[in-house]
């Protein structure tokens, strides 16, 4: 049931390739269901004025956007993505590595990480939530690797549970635990330049077929 490391195979490989990236084929009304659940989370945050579960929301979703963008180029140039998702398991596939469903649950990650630690947490507090989180993550993906629609795909055999505990979900979820209690000027400067970043990259390189 759970996998730990990618393994290599043709099979895999074939799954990648029969990707189909922002083909509304398999698209069902979930998606706007979804989309409504995390519009009504931030709200509602809005109106409790609860900006730093904002903050950590939006922290943690445009370092995974990197990261998945990121991926998206891997795969164009090296012929494999580090993980993907198969078209079986999802309504739509926005990159090679992220469904629809799979990035609006990263976009509300954020919000409950921080929402689990103490009202004024301390540093130690803030990397243990984030470690825990990192580890969860990190295992529920590994179930996810060995479902049968093959919800995760990985290709590469050194790819697996322990590159992505610590190269990808740890900072994720550092960013989420610690930015929305920084300075303001430095949340602002964060969230700026991380979803500047996206933005450009989402506009140069979807158009050169890229990603």
């Amino acid at each position: 049931m759970f996998v730990f490391w990618g393994d290599g195979s043709q099979e895999a490989k074939d799954l990648v390739d029969a990707i189909l990236v922002r083909s509304t084929a398999n698209f069902n009304w979930t998606f706007i269901f979804i989309l409504a659940v995390v519009f009504y989370v931030y709200w509602s945050e809005y109106k409790k004025k609860d900006y730093k579960a904002i903050v950590a929301g939006f922290s943690l979703y445009g370092v995974h956007w990197l990261y998945e963008i990121g991926n998206a180029v891997i795969a164009h140039f090296a012929g494999y993505p580090l993980w993907s998702v198969s078209n079986a398991s999802t309504t739509f596939i926005l990159l090679i590595g992220v469904c629809w469903e799979l990035s609006m649950m990263f976009s509300l990650a954020g919000i409950i990480s921080y929402k689990m630690l103490p009202n004024k947490p301390t540093n130690k507090q803030k990397l243990l939530g984030a470690l825990s989180m990192a580890l969860l993550f990190a295992l529920f993906e590994s179930f996810l690797a060995g479902t049968s629609n093959h919800s995760f795909i990985w290709v590469y055999k050194w790819w697996g549970v322990l590159p992505v505990f610590v190269t990808t979900y740890i900072p994720f979820f550092l960013a989420c635990n610690y930015i929305p209690f920084t300075k303001q000027k430095t949340q602002r400067s964060f969230l700026i330049t991380v979803w500047g970043c996206v933005a450009l990259c989402l506009v140069t390189l979807i158009p050169l077929g890229i990603i």
